[in-house]
């Protein structure tokens, strides 16, 4: 892996594009092969079933959380291990203030398909995309925020895209939650890259509560763009899988973030002479951000490393965008 040194976090040696090689399957192949054959056309016809008939239909927010939640059952994704920080094992029932409810934005780590299904589950919020250098979000739906998993990273919404701001959203939609990737692209969950500026055009007084997803076994995220057939041999043929889901107490945007405690984690001026370089070298016009909303982006990031037990690295969407080209090239000369 010489050739992608440049792109590991120059502060902390993080390479968070690099997909998660897989356990060899070694005497437990047939069962595997067994596994994958079986549970695949039964996963097909699930999906199908269900993004282009039962979504469609006035089947409720129970009807279209119970036919996700069988997505997930088919590959045995029933083991989840949720805490919400503040919040004692045994007493979320008591709490749940300390959850995203309606009228809240969600700022979700971004490391695999499964995230944005497992989201709508929960949740069932309105999904929405994030640029690197807009204030505005796109609203997708669950099929597109699936897709936006195994798509080649983007630095400018499309031209045909539909900008709105997070206010906008909220006010739309006040029985929904708002569910945001702010990272932009998918990662290895390895690092927390920069934030969008949209994250900071929250309204005031809302809730924003920073959600981290990470998976046992970590071979069914998807860094690299086009991994179908992969992703799905690790999902389909593991006999079980565990979701680890935290939950950050609620950030509340408009308060005054500048007295925002610093990350628990140790950075050094590399870390943040990456990212100034990443920035100016992007040749796009950012946003100016003011103290408080820096001071946002900077309490969110903080809190999705801490729930993640990660570091904010300073690599950027176009950094990933020049590491799909280098892998793609060296993968064509294997």
């Amino acid at each position: 892996m010489e050739k992608f040194t440049q792109f590991r976090d120059r502060g902390s040696g993080i390479a968070p594009f690099l997909p998660i090689p897989s356990q060899s399957a070694g005497f437990q192949l047939p069962i595997r092969v067994f596994l994958f054959w079986l549970r695949l056309p039964i996963f097909i016809f699930v999906c199908v079933g269900y993004f282009l008939i039962l979504q469609w239909f006035p089947i409720g927010s129970l009807g279209k959380k119970a036919s996700l939640w069988c997505i997930l059952g088919i590959p045995s994704i029933w083991w989840i291990d949720l805490q919400v920080e503040g919040v004692r094992k045994g007493f979320l029932a008591q709490q749940q203030a300390r959850l995203p409810g309606p009228g809240s934005v969600i700022a979700s780590s971004f490391t695999s398909p499964i995230d944005a299904i497992y989201l709508a589950a929960i949740f069932d919020p309105i999904f929405t995309a994030c640029y690197p250098n807009s204030r505005q979000v796109e609203q997708i739906s669950l099929f597109q925020a699936v897709l936006r998993a195994f798509a080649t990273p983007r630095v400018r919404p499309p031209p045909n895209a539909r900008l709105v701001h997070l206010a906008t959203l909220v006010r739309k939609y006040p029985g929904r939650p708002i569910v945001t990737f702010p990272e932009c692209t998918t990662t290895n969950a390895r690092g927390i890259m920069p934030l969008s500026p949209a994250i900071a055009t929250a309204p005031a007084n809302t809730k924003i509560f920073p959600i981290s997803l990470r998976y046992t076994p970590a071979d069914v995220v998807t860094p690299v763009p086009g991994c179908y057939l992969s992703f799905l041999w690790n999902l389909l043929s593991k006999p079980t899988h565990c979701i680890r889901v935290r939950i950050a107490e609620a950030i509340v945007s408009g308060e005054d973030s500048s007295s925002a405690r610093r990350s628990t984690y140790d950075t050094n001026n590399l870390d943040t002479l990456d990212k100034n370089t990443a920035s100016g070298s992007q040749g796009l016009d950012e946003p100016e951000l003011t103290r408080s909303e820096k001071g946002l982006l900077d309490k969110v990031g903080d809190a999705l490393a801490r729930l993640g037990r990660v570091k904010r690295v300073g690599l950027t969407v176009r950094d990933k965008q020049d590491f799909v080209r280098t892998w793609t090239r060296t993968r064509r000369t294997w």
